[in-house]
């Protein structure tokens, strides 16, 4: 291990977790469990940080963790700028930040690259590594520069972080408070979600990629099946046969799928890679370009310890879902939404025409998907009227398309190029859907306005789709495919296994921390209840509203009555993905300003839950609660119910409790509620708790 720390240039106290493989007494922890870990449960272990001696993470336990890296992008002055706010002077870190601009690429107008100027000037200062506009993507550099390392947890403060488990390594997305005091303490806090399995079995048939897999998966399962979950693709014989490129493409829209994590295993195909890409930077290292993260070293261990990285036999998942993938044929997402999921085959029957198609993006730019694009274009010409967009996702990626003659191939049939970065799919640059047009992409996003106009039409395909549909004026595919259905099935977990994650140890509770919570429940029965409707959009940007008038403001846009309808120290609880739409802030600021300690809901926008912690609002997912409140009170007029139902979060026991007013009581166990968060709630939110650790 010393060995391997002084290659990487890391401090010793780092070395378990950079090395990102089980430390011997990590594995004696991990044998001595008795109740089995899933996969993403076994990296959080290691990447834990403060955890009590024995404590063992399970699905829904808050815990403190300190990511190996945390990627920002053009974003990183703003997040810069709430990093020097809080007081902060010095990254603790400077070997765990990443810094790379790769949004907003294509804008030279003086406002944009002043703020590059400054990131570029900040990162020198703070000796972080920093990538300029032009060498590519963010979450692809995480992922050739060996940042993204198997068996490894990487954040960045955007939401396609996921894309690093398409390399064996969880990663997740930040929201900007958090990347700050990363920056500043190393450290942030994260829930461990609930842990879908997704199980692909067969073999993809020819023609048909991890692009088409993705697709189908977001429209066979689209109700919110994974929504906030971290997921784990298993299956050994159907992985093998996936391409780590094609994973990237799988891992990374599983954002759009709507989990926090999409994690594919470690295995040979993923080895046989990392053994590649180890010889390219031992070549790239011994001409002086770079310090190399990936050595054949590095990969040895890695691949001594592949099984012991690998869910147990019994782990507990909250659903399993498998999908065959020899059932698969070429699928295209849209119009306007990654739910909407057809088979190319029915679709193309349409006769649908395209203006613009496009080959860009962290998703499927890779160098797979300009070769498969070139071998679909090669001596044909692009359809006069349509416009067909090429960014590669690297200049690494750019250098060896020209190298193989598959960048040339794309020009030659008349393909725009971009320079390597976002463009496009963020609605930046050149090339925007306008007015009435359709456009097919090999992206991740199609929802209405994100790649221009709010009256165009966008469709995702695959690479070879696109290019064919380049050609052709239309959607259709590079060849015939049969017209069939994918194969799937989902089920939940079982009672047995709901109850073995109940065996859970006592959490240490803070001298300044409520043992127990308690209040009457405030029933709102509502599903995607939105941040405009928690806290008026008309005041989100007035800097100066009191906490008295926030409180005043609170829910109005859902209920006018809901103000005076609630006292503090009420208990909110609502239906699913509570605090979906914008990232306000104010949205968590004003219901603690009423005096509402807590809120439970049957699950929570991910990003509203972040913003909730991180301004000392506790939340606890309980859907069994919603459900019962909801039969309860079916039929009520009422969008506040009062309910006289009493609710006891007893915090030491991870138990909540609740008490009808028929005398009926009951309790259920969710996630253990760790120190730091508890520390957070003490200092009255995450910046707070930051700047008194400066």
């Amino acid at each position: 291990m010393v060995a391997l720390t002084r290659a990487f240039g890391l401090q010793a106290r780092q070395t378990v977790r950079s090395a990102h493989l089980f430390s011997g007494s990590q594995r004696r922890l991990l044998a001595s469990i008795k109740t089995p870990q899933t996969a993403v449960e076994k990296i959080v272990q290691q990447y834990a940080d403060g955890l009590a001696p024995g404590k063992v993470v399970r699905s829904g336990d808050y815990v403190s963790i300190r990511p190996a890296h945390c990627m920002s992008h053009d974003n990183s002055w703003p997040v810069a700028t709430k990093f020097m706010a809080i007081g902060a002077t010095k990254i603790h870190d400077n070997r765990q930040v990443v810094m790379t601009l790769d949004h907003d690429v294509q804008n030279k107008s003086p406002a944009n690259l002043t703020k590059y100027a400054n990131i570029e000037k900040f990162a020198k200062l703070q000796g972080v590594d920093f990538y300029p506009a032009g060498r590519g993507i963010g979450h692809q550099i995480m992922v050739e520069e060996g940042y993204a390392f198997p068996g490894g947890m990487s954040v960045a403060s955007d939401s396609h972080s996921n894309m690093y488990g398409g390399v064996g390594c969880l990663g997740t997305p930040v929201v900007r408070t958090d990347a700050a005091a990363i920056w500043a303490t190393g450290r942030t806090w994260w829930q461990i979600p609930p842990i879908a399995r997704v199980e692909l079995t067969g073999k993809l048939p020819e023609g048909v990629s991890g692009k088409d897999v993705i697709i189908a998966l977001c429209g066979a399962f689209n109700n919110d099946q994974v929504l906030n979950h971290a997921v784990e693709f298993v299956g050994f014989e159907a992985i093998k046969g996936l391409s780590v490129d094609d994973r990237l493409a799988i891992a990374n829209m599983t954002t759009e799928w709507g989990a926090l994590a999409g994690l594919f295993p470690v295995d040979t195909t993923l080895i046989q890679w990392l053994r590649q890409r180890a010889d390219r930077h031992a070549s790239r290292q011994s001409e002086g370009k770079s310090h190399s993260r990936v050595t054949h070293e590095r990969v040895d261990a890695l691949e001594n310890e592949m099984e012991s990285m690998k869910a147990d036999e019994g782990a507990i998942y909250a659903k399993r879902l498998t999908l065959d993938l020899s059932s698969l044929t070429p699928h295209v997402a849209g119009p306007n939404s990654v739910k909407i999921s057809t088979p190319l085959s029915e679709l193309a029957k349409a006769d649908i025409k395209v203006n613009k198609a496009y080959l860009v993006s962290c998703t499927n730019s890779r160098i797979s998907d300009l070769v498969s694009a070139a071998e679909v274009i090669k001596g044909k010409k692009v359809a006069e009227g349509v416009e067909f967009y090429i960014a590669a996702a690297s200049s690494e990626v750019q250098a060896d398309a020209e190298a193989l003659g598959a960048w040339k191939d794309l020009i030659d049939a008349g393909a725009k190029t971009l320079p390597a970065g976002c463009g496009p799919c963020i609605g930046l640059g050149t090339g925007l859907l306008e007015d009435g047009e359709v456009g097919i992409s090999a992206t991740n996003r199609n929802f209405k306005g994100r790649m221009g106009s709010r009256e165009a039409l966008a469709y995702l395909a695959s690479p070879a789709v696109v290019a064919a549909s380049a050609v052709a004026g239309k959607i259709v595919g590079p060849a015939e495919y049969p017209d069939v259905k994918p194969t799937v099935s989902i089920e939940a977990a079982t009672p047995a296994a709901a109850a073995v994650v109940a065996e859970a140890a006592t959490t240490e509770i803070l001298p300044s921390f409520p043992e127990v919570i308690e209040g009457e429940i405030v029933w709102c029965d509502a599903d995607n209840l939105n941040t405009d409707a928690i806290y008026p959009g008309k005041y989100t940007y007035q800097d100066d509203v009191p906490r008295e008038k926030m409180a005043e403001v609170c829910m109005e846009n859902y209920d006018t009555d809901f103000h005076a309808k609630t006292k503090k120290n009420d208990i909110l609880v609502a239906g699913y993905n509570f605090g979906c739409g914008s990232s306000r802030e104010q949205a968590a600021v004003a219901i603690l300003s009423r005096g509402i300690p807590v809120v439970l809901a049957g699950s929570f926008s991910d990003v509203y839950k972040r913003n909730a912690i991180n301004n000392a609002l506790l939340c606890v997912d309980m859907p069994s609660l919603a459900e019962k409140l909801r039969q309860s009170f079916a039929g009520s007029k009422e969008l506040t119910k009062r309910t006289g139902w009493k609710v006891q979060w007893d915090v030491k026991t991870s138990t909540v409790k609740i008490f009808e007013p028929s005398g009926e009581e009951w309790s259920e166990k969710v996630g253990e509620l760790g120190r730091f968060v508890q520390e957070i709630y003490c200092e009255g939110g995450l910046e707070k708790w930051t700047k008194s650790r400066l």
